[in-house]
């Protein structure tokens, strides 16, 4: 009785792991996070070709981008359930987790649930890419150096906590929410960046629609929404 929690990485399926890829060819059970119901899984799209979906059985758990907690624990208590009966009844189960499971996953939530009431399934967690390592990669950046310091946040959070957080690193890596990333830039002004600063942005990183883009801080400021989407990251360097 053993459920595989597998990181899919950024997008590329090359970047996934060889142990990931053995156990979602091996699965019989396969279960991946979505927003809302009919919307594809981002996890599943990047796994697809090593599904073979004439045996294996697909299951979109709902993961709603509500702030009810209340609603929250209760979907996460029905998801956890649905792996748990799979797995109890025998079937070799994964469940998929965009980048890598311990950084901003909805696993983290499943993972309380099986902890708290499933303790005879054994849980395995292979690592996956986070985005912001291919996102190094493709910019041929470093992301800090020598005693440098890194910070990561989640950009679509509370500014005043991220205020602080920029305040004492010399790179910062905001994650998610290009939406936000105007609010971002006042931010980094504020807290010791100057116009030369170094910025780095890109949406979909790793996959064929990739934008990415390097400029300096004073280019930014006063634009509107740098990065439109959702998944975008911006990496701001105080000196380059």
């Amino acid at each position: 009785m053993k459920l595989s929690c597998i990181g899919c990485g950024p997008g590329d399926p090359d970047l996934l792991t060889v142990k990931a890829v053995d156990r979602i060819k091996n699965a019989n059970a396969i279960f991946t996070p979505t927003s809302k119901e009919g919307k594809p899984s981002i996890a599943l799209s990047i796994v697809k070709k090593y599904v073979d979906e004439a045996t294996t059985s697909i299951t979109n758990l709902i993961f709603p981008m509500i702030k009810d907690k209340d609603s929250l624990k209760l979907q996460w208590k029905t998801n956890s359930q649905l792996i748990a009966e799979a797995v109890l009844s025998g079937k070799k189960c994964v469940y998929l987790t965009v980048g890598d499971p311990s950084l901003y996953s909805t696993w983290n939530y499943l993972h309380k649930e099986f902890r708290q009431n499933y303790n005879d399934i054994e849980i395995e967690i292979i690592p996956g890419v986070p985005s912001f390592f291919a996102f190094a990669a493709q910019a041929k950046m470093s992301l800090v150096e020598g005693d440098q310091t890194l910070g990561i946040v989640p950009a679509c959070y509370d500014l005043d906590k991220i205020r602080h957080t920029v305040a004492s690193c010399d790179s910062i890596i905001f994650l998610k929410d290009g939406r936000y990333f105007d609010s971002v830039v006042e931010i980094l002004y504020e807290t010791g960046f100057n116009d030369n600063s170094v910025i780095t942005i890109a949406q979909d990183v790793s996959v064929d629609e990739e934008i990415l883009e390097t400029k300096k801080l004073k280019d930014l400021r006063n634009t509107k929404n740098p990065a439109g989407k959702y998944f975008s990251i911006m990496v701001a360097r105080k000196n380059d």
